[in-house]
């Protein structure tokens, strides 16, 4: 079937936003192609340098006739009901369709030629793209990232004839800038224009620009016994800068490698775009650079290499002198600075939440095994960087050079670990510190942020979280379940948070302790749910243990732990099905008046023998269940209850619940109260769904 190939040729298109065009150019294709009643096979995007792409395969060559049938007023209805429908559908009342006294239009249009169709489907699409920022040039009105120079449009093999603010559709394409040769490149088809451009040094797929990078890079790099340093945040982006990616090993001036090496991969990358090189044999970075050119110089890249190593030596010299002058500042004079800025108008200054850090860090020491005094002062340390003259050059850098400095000031290496890693864990991939000292620090530190913003009302609210408080969530519960933290949040975290924010007297409304901390609970539980949900757990299972009010997040996970595998079993699954049974009944009957209790009896007339051992099983499981839960071995306690199944099952087989003898009655609603309140001690089952 028919194929569309549409290529938007442009100046350069900025690296970062290729890949979402390429996204939004499918995304707007596909809804278009489906409004005008295209159907196809197969749809592909492209994204590079100077040119967006788009293929489609499998079009029809026109869209099939249609009847469509719309239905109008009821045949009774007044007569200005049946004027309006009429001049909606173009139709006279004659035409109309009469059914079950309901009147319906049947509209019938003929097909149009997919080519008239693609025509006005890429001039919506180019006038309404979505690009980020856009421009206008020349004396047209169009607006697009760069100005645009050719509009190819191919269907079927011929150009799709249109013109858009004066760029009229064609056949021809460009090659590479300076490598192609410079002729137009007439194309039949995907195929035919892929091979063309690629013979003019032009790689379209950007998956097959990363490859050729990395291929060479490693390549190059090997010849010299040397290896690349993985940065694919950097590969994204140099896959964009080049369309025939080529890239070119270069040498440094090693004096720079005093510098801290995180300080020089980051001037490298930031400034120049280049890939930091390590020898294998050795700690740290090589005196080496990859630059990722555009071109095959005909010298084997020396002199482009040479250039590059100019222009990094210029930029090292400078992140030298932040290295030296930020050794002469110190931590007293940053730390003074701190006063003077705002971490949010309604939570104080940098100093103050500095000082809230501190005491927390301080109070959380002794629960991760921490020493309190190095915890407060790593604390008090932990945010003077953001004044160092090298992260306000480069603020992805925070944290890392107070560690630094922090080490060259003679504080210990738990101390300046701990600065340096305070922020972690910052994502879901980053990795979770174990070191006491910047645990506590880390805790302090995010329970301050989370704690402080509930406190002023700034919640997260649907896909709005502009203070990162879902990472900072996060982040303190991977802090407490990989380093098995034993801790209640409610009393060894969120109040003594609470109480430092309050007692500093930077919110400015009445804030119910009680409740906040409710908030915050259910904020991480939320979170909690996320996580496990991830490793493959169900969020019902988490609901059923998070409903006991348990808030030690080491147990809760263990507890879910052991009720998933409970529940995998038939002796699980069955129980459950039994308790939910009791529930119902149980329900129902506290509809009419409050529940019988005290003791079950065992010794009643004609007592059928299920509900006699129902009542012993019960009294033992409570019992095993019990002494299980006081070790925390939540499999013996799930072990207990898989022995109440068969005399739950043979209960509800030979007991009529509801028997017309009130001692009866409420003999058996005791019973199963007992068996839904032994249940409900492991989790609330009622949660749970199945």
């Amino acid at each position: 079937m028919p194929q569309l190939l549409l290529e938007i040729f442009s100046e350069e298109i900025p690296a970062r936003m290729q890949q979402g065009a390429a996204r939004d150019l499918e995304r707007m294709a596909t809804e278009r192609l489906k409004a005008a009643g295209l159907t196809w096979d197969a749809l592909t995007t492209y994204a590079g340098p100077r040119r967006l792409t788009l293929v489609v395969d499998g079009l029809p060559a026109a869209t099939p006739d249609r009847e469509d049938e719309v239905k109008g007023p009821k045949a009774s209805a007044p007569e200005q009901a049946l004027e309006g429908f009429l001049r909606k559908t173009g139709l006279t009342r004659e035409q109309l369709v009469e059914r079950d006294g309901v009147l319906f239009a049947v509209l019938s249009s003929k097909g149009r030629a997919t080519a008239d169709l693609v025509a006005e489907t890429v001039d919506q699409m180019v006038r309404a793209f979505p690009w980020p920022k856009s421009m206008r040039w020349g004396v047209g009105t169009l607006r697009w990232v760069r100005p645009i120079k050719r509009i190819l449009c191919v269907f079927d093999g011929a150009v799709v004839p249109f013109e858009i603010d004066g760029i009229a559709s064609d056949a021809i394409t460009e090659g590479h800038r300076f490598l192609g040769s410079g002729a137009p490149l007439r194309v039949s088809d995907f195929a035919d224009y892929r091979a063309q451009l690629e013979k003019n040094f032009v790689l379209i797929d950007v998956a097959d620009r990363k490859l050729r990078i990395l291929e060479q890079a490693k390549a190059a790099c090997a010849a010299r016994r040397l290896v690349l340093v993985d940065d694919d945040g950097l590969l994204d982006e140099v896959a964009g800068l080049a369309e025939w990616p080529t890239p070119i090993l270069g040498d440094m001036d090693p004096q720079f490698l005093a510098l801290p090496p995180e300080v020089i991969q980051l001037s490298m990358k930031v400034h120049q775009k280049y890939f930091a090189v390590r020898d294998p044999s050795k700690d740290g970075l090589a005196p080496n650079f990859l630059v990722v050119a555009n071109v095959e110089a005909t010298d084997g890249g020396k002199a482009l290499a040479a250039g590059n190593s100019r222009v990094l030596s210029a930029r090292l010299n400078d992140a030298r002198f932040f290295w030296d002058e930020d050794q002469k500042v110190g931590f007293d004079a940053w730390n003074a600075k701190l006063s003077g800025v705002t971490f949010h108008a309604k939570l104080g200054t940098l100093a103050e939440r500095v000082e809230r850090i501190g005491a927390l860090a301080r109070e959380i020491a002794p629960l991760v095994g921490a020493d309190a005094d190095e915890s407060e002062m790593a604390a008090r340390l932990s945010k003077a960087d953001l004044l160092s003259g090298m992260v306000s050059e480069f603020p992805e850098l925070q944290g890392i050079m107070g560690g630094y400095y922090a080490r060259l000031a003679g504080h210990s290496d738990a101390i300046a670990d701990a600065v340096r890693d305070h922020y972690k864990p910052q994502g879901p991939a980053d990795t979770v510190p174990t070191a006491p000292v910047t645990v506590a620090v880390a805790l302090a530190d995010k329970l301050d942020t989370l704690v402080g913003f509930f406190a002023i009302d700034e919640k997260p609210t649907g896909s709005k979280d502009p203070f990162a408080l879902r990472r900072a969530a996060l982040g303190v519960v991977r802090l407490i379940l990989n380093n098995k933290i034993r801790l209640a949040l409610a009393d060894d975290a969120f109040a003594p948070a609470i109480a430092l924010i309050t007692s500093q007297g930077k919110v400015d409304r009445q804030v119910d302790k009680l409740s906040l901390g409710s908030e915050l609970a259910s904020f991480f539980a939320d979170r909690l749910t996320v996580l496990l949900r991830d490793q493959g757990q169900r969020h019902d299972l988490v609901a059923a243990v998070f409903a006991l009010g348990d808030d030690d997040l080491v147990r809760i996970v263990r507890r879910v732990e052991a009720l998933a595998a409970f529940l995998a079993t038939d002796d699980g699954a069955n129980l459950l099905a039994g308790y939910k049974r009791a529930s119902n009944i149980l329900r129902a009957e506290e509809k009419k008046g409050p529940l019988p209790t005290g003791m079950v009896q065992t010794g009643l007339p004609n007592q059928p023998e299920a509900e006699i051992t129902l009542a012993f099983a019960v009294g033992a499981a409570r019992t095993a269940v019990e002494a299980a839960l006081d070790t925390e071995d939540f499999a013996a306690a799930m072990t207990a209850l898989a022995a109440l199944r068969a005399p739950v099952d043979a209960f509800f087989e030979a007991v009529m619940v509801n028997s017309d003898v009130a001692e009866e009655r409420d003999n058996r609603l005791k019973l199963l109260g007992q068996v839904r309140g032994v249940m409900g001690q492991v989790a609330d089952f009622g949660q749970i769904a199945g």
